[in-house]
């Protein structure tokens, strides 16, 4: 009698596809890691989240006192950034911390809604120019 031979394969599962969504994450590592190398104060700033933007493709819109808009906040840095073919860039904000040299990267949320709104009329007004 001969012993049959079996072949067992291990499924491998392929890994999800990159889409959108998929992609927004890594480009926010990106910026926040680009914004890690802060070491100035709040005269150096908006000119360094503007030149952080311009490095990672990102965009720029306009800096402003916090006024108690978001917690532990001098100054808010809003940019668009994240632009893929299926998905259109998004507005986040950078802050600099109370103590003025640590920066931080938040997303629109339900207390910074107007600001959103503001940064995304602040595009439409530019793209019309």
């Amino acid at each position: 009698m001969v012993a049959s031979e079996t072949t067992m394969e291990i499924a491998v599962p392929a890994p999800p596809p990159q889409t959108g969504e998929a992609a927004i994450p890594m480009a926010l590592l990106e910026l926040e890691l680009s914004l890690d190398h802060f070491s100035g104060n709040k005269e150096d700033f908006a000119a360094f989240i503007r030149t952080v933007a311009d490095d990672v493709g990102g965009e720029f819109l306009f800096a402003l006192p916090a006024s108690g808009l978001i917690e532990d906040c001098l100054t808010i840095a809003a940019i668009r950034y994240g632009e893929t073919e299926d998905k259109a860039p998004m507005i986040l904000f950078v802050c600099l911390d109370g103590d003025g040299s640590t920066i931080r990267v938040e997303q629109p949320s339900e207390r910074t809604a107007d600001l959103k709104s503001f940064a995304e009329a602040f595009v439409g007004v530019l793209e019309q120019i």
